[in-house]
């Protein structure tokens, strides 16, 4: 469902005293990525040692909420235990590429003070109306679309349990050819 305005947005036009705090504020937040960056760098044993943690508990908490039958969930418990060498190295170079933009976007947004409540009336009026004129699905759809995603619910479990075994036995193998 895509929703089409019915008039154009207007563009805010900055004025020439704004122009310098917006490059320094640009500025500075690039010096904030560089010092997250280089602050990962440094200690890379504590992020390692955060995401180990994050490991355990995550992994421990998914098996419970997914996987019911007590020999299966202890059989994945051992499973998870076992690559999380592998977990470890590809959620570090994850960490290191994704997390410092992240963290310095969140930031950003946490400084600049903005929310729902800047919003200029008439773009608010705009989107209550376009919220009114929203209806709501028929019955048949709902049905329709409660079993679709029942299917695609059980798709995801088969396509977890396959995942899980394939890394259990790739990190059976690494762990044989060592």
């Amino acid at each position: 469902m895509t929703i089409v305005r019915q008039k154009p947005l207007k563009t805010l036009v900055q004025p020439s005293e704004t122009l310098p705090e917006t490059q320094n504020e640009a500025e500075r937040m690039r010096d904030v990525l560089l010092l997250i960056q280089n602050l990962i760098n440094s200690e890379e044993a504590t992020v390692k040692l955060i995401l180990d943690c994050l490991y355990d508990v995550g992994s421990v908490n998914l098996i419970n909420q997914k996987i019911r039958l007590r020999p299966l969930n202890r059989v994945m418990k051992l499973i998870a235990r076992m690559s999380k060498p592998v977990f470890r190295v590809l959620a570090f170079d994850w960490f290191k590429k994704n997390c410092p933009k992240l963290i310095t976007d969140w930031l950003h947004l946490q400084i600049t003070f903005k929310g729902l409540q800047n919003i200029p009336q008439e773009i608010a009026q705009e989107i209550a109306i376009e919220a009114e004129q929203l209806q709501p699905y028929s019955l048949s759809q709902t049905e329709s679309l409660s079993l679709e995603i029942k299917h695609l619910r059980y798709q995801v479990r088969w396509l977890t349990g396959i995942s899980i075994v394939a890394i259990a036995c790739l990190g059976i193998t690494l762990t044989y050819l060592n």
